[in-house]
């Protein structure tokens, strides 16, 4: 009994330090401070364990890259890290060029981009959007609402109840309704879905009771819950990224063509088979910019 008045104590401190924090980031220029915690995050960043893991899994990924290349690219990855974070305190300002009220944080696309967006949100029908790591992971959800269409987006809940109150608080207008993680989840985003809501997740995580998929020429396991959504939905599966762009603090925007869920014999979705194709999907975008995914996590185990 005894822990819940501490645990209302921390939860509130915690909130309280949350809060006061994104005040301060918010209102300080974002591309002045990211630039300059970016380059801080370069040289404090090898000092920390995780470089190691992202040493380690860059080293298998790419064995035929020098010390001097897989440096390079944990700086890369550090820089975008810090930049993410900062940026967390922004996703408001950022628009989507064309679409409503324009703003300096422009979000591009090429025309081709703009049009299977556009396809998507008009069709009739709810797209299932996959997304990684990579980049900001979170505007591609600031995208497909700017753009349009009711949406809803899995994310996993903090532990601490004030932090994610805040989360959902600044998330919930920008991204569209968000559903935390567990048991009933599943339930609610297929029925979302079939209500003509596009539904969208990251996929790039290690899942201990999903299926397995080599990524990268190693197993790992991946989360079926986007095949098995497609199977009982019979919506479309589209992947969706952004790209930081060469000065660090803007973005283009884009949108794969659909995947089609891949089936067995009798016609039925192949869950895992389906899951390799849209793990693919992922290494393809990691190989094209490798210092833009979160290398530092154990992806592998």
């Amino acid at each position: 009994m005894a822990q819940r008045p501490l645990k209302r104590l921390f939860d509130s401190v915690a909130g309280g330090l949350a809060v006061g924090t994104l005040s301060t980031v918010k209102r300080v220029d974002r591309k002045r401070s990211a630039t300059f915690a970016a380059a801080l995050a370069r040289k404090v960043g090898p000092l920390l364990p995780e470089h190691q893991v992202g040493r380690d899994n860059l080293r298998a990924a790419f064995p035929q890259k020098s010390a001097a290349d897989i440096e390079q690219i944990l700086g890369g990855v550090w820089d975008n890290l810090v930049r993410v974070a900062i940026e967390f305190a922004h996703l408001d300002e950022f628009c989507v060029a064309g679409v409503g009220d324009q703003t300096p944080d422009v979000i591009t696309y090429a025309p081709e981009m703009f049009d299977r967006y556009i396809s998507v949100a008009q069709g009739g029908k709810a797209m299932l959007a996959f997304a990684a790591h990579l980049a900001n992971w979170e505007l591609p959800a600031v995208v497909g609402k700017r753009i349009g269409g009711d949406s809803a987006i899995l994310y996993r809940r903090p532990n601490i109840d004030a932090v994610a109150d805040l989360i959902v608080k600044l998330r919930n207008p920008l991204m569209g309704e968000l559903i935390p993680t567990g048991l009933a989840a599943p339930v609610r985003l297929a029925r979302l879905a079939q209500s003509g809501v596009h539904v969208g997740m990251l996929v790039d995580q290690h899942f201990s009771k999903g299926v397995e998929v080599i990524f990268f020429g190693r197993r790992c396991m991946a989360n079926p819950l986007i095949a098995l959504l497609a199977a009982q939905t019979g919506c479309q599966i589209c992947g969706v990224r952004t790209v930081r762009q060469p000065d660090g603090n803007s973005f283009r925007a884009e949108i794969s063509h659909p995947l089609k869920p891949e089936r067995d014999a009798e016609g039925h979705v192949d869950i895992a088979r389906t899951m390799q194709a849209v793990t693919s999907v992922i290494e393809g975008w990691v190989r094209e910019y490798p210092e833009q995914w979160l290398w530092l996590h154990r992806r592998w185990r």
